[in-house]
């Protein structure tokens, strides 16, 4: 082999070093690149990481701060529930031994001024030893009626908190709840003298038929003026049983038959499985419900719930009552003329208690035709009979009438033991 031979050889080579040698260097280069753009990346992870550092920090002292907020306000309430608590002990202690404190200190208050009073029948310029020493006896006394009368009127309102409906006497005509206990007392008497008598003369009476008399005492009973306050709220209640019982529910009038001892239970109505514990309140336009009369009403239906579904033995689960009243099983219902005050509307609707407002008394058919079970007798009642509230109307033939003609017509006489003339 020539030397010219190796020369081109050797020239090849270091020609190929060369070629490496620069391939070397760009990817030295590239790899330079690489890792400036991997230190950049680092740098901003490192840059979140710090960012998201700081406002985990600034995250955990706001939560540190709002925890240490909250257990302050706990501790607040605790120490107010735990004054609230003394108080309520204070005052049912104060309660059951007849608010002594409010009374002595009226009573002090105005034994006081007697007192000056005295003093100054003493130490005047004629001095008056009797009369000084007659004020002190009237004085005395004057306490004590005082103090009598201050407890008196504290368990009047207690009790009117405790039974809401107590309130509705409050401004009442004590001659129109006389008159309404007399005429409930005279309907339960023995069936001496016919009720008609009450809305009719003597004369009309003895001049008039049986139909045309029985129909001028009803006319008269629907159209009188001097009807007491407690009278219009039992034919509000038989209005608002007369509604339900067109839409199939059998209404007991509980109100009517209990009288103070219905709970707030003006009507029971069932339907199948369905109870509705109706509260009816006749009341003037500008009068409110308030969120007195809805606890109460919500309160005697769980009552009702416990005494007739749980029985009286079974420990309570409130929050099971509060469920099956809430599914409508058993039913709470305001039935008003009136309207209902703001917070009132919202315990009911807490409550789960329906409401009917502004709800006006219509005229409606209130002579009940009812057929005997026994006898098969078909007989109608007046609103002033002595059964008409017991009586319901529910089977086959049985009817609500709007005249006295209508119900004689279809062979209905009249519920009681004598006819009178004809």
């Amino acid at each position: 082999m020539s030397n010219q031979t190796n020369i081109d050889q050797l020239v090849t080579r270091l020609s190929r070093v060369e070629n490496i040698r620069d391939d070397m260097n760009s990817k030295i280069t590239h790899l330079g690149n690489l890792n400036s753009e991997l230190n950049k990346k680092l740098d901003k992870i490192k840059q979140k990481e710090k960012e998201i550092l700081i406002k985990i920090e600034t995250e955990k002292k706001k939560i540190d701060f709002e925890l240490k907020l909250k257990s302050v306000e706990i501790e607040k309430k605790r120490k107010e529930l735990a004054e609230y608590e003394l108080s309520i002990k204070t005052l049912y202690k104060e309660k059951t031994i007849g608010f002594p404190w409010y009374a002595e200190a009226v009573a002090e208050f105005i034994a006081l001024k007697d007192g000056k009073v005295a003093d100054f029948l003493v130490t005047k310029k004629r001095p008056s030893e009797k009369s000084a020493e007659l004020v002190r006896t009237i004085s005395k006394e004057k306490n004590d009626l005082v103090k009598q009368l201050v407890i008196a009127n504290k368990m009047v309102k207690y009790y009117e908190y405790l039974f809401p409906f107590l309130t509705e006497f409050r401004d009442a005509d004590i001659d129109d709840l006389l008159l309404a206990v007399l005429e409930d007392k005279k309907n339960e008497a023995t069936e001496s003298d016919d009720p008609v008598k009450t809305y009719i003369t003597e004369g009309e009476y003895q001049k008039l038929t049986t139909t045309e008399r029985n129909q001028k005492a009803l006319d008269r009973y629907v159209s009188s003026f001097t009807k007491s306050n407690a009278r219009i709220g039992k034919d509000y209640e038989r209005y608002v049983g007369h509604l339900y019982e067109q839409q199939g529910y059998k209404v007991k009038y509980q109100g009517i038959e209990g009288g103070f001892e219905d709970l707030g239970r003006d009507l029971i109505c069932k339907k199948g499985n369905k109870v509705l514990i109706v509260q009816c309140k006749y009341w003037a336009s500008h009068k409110l419900i308030h969120e007195k009369h809805i606890n109460q009403l919500f309160g005697t239906t769980v009552k009702y719930f416990i005494e007739n579904v749980l029985g009286k033995s079974y420990s309570l689960n409130l929050a099971y009552s509060l469920d099956v009243i809430r599914l409508g099983d058993i039913k709470p219902v305001i039935y008003t003329s009136t309207k209902l005050s703001e917070t009132a509307r919202s315990f009911a609707n807490a409550l789960s208690v329906e409401i009917f407002e502004n709800q006006p008394m219509k005229p409606y058919p209130m002579i009940k035709c009812h057929i005997s079970k026994l006898t098969g007798d078909k007989i109608y009642h007046l609103p002033f009979d002595q059964q008409y509230d017991r009586t319901i109307i529910d089977a086959d033939g049985e009817f609500y009438a709007m005249t006295v003609k209508e119900a004689e017509d279809k062979g209905f006489r009249r519920a009681w033991k004598w006819l009178g003339n004809k």
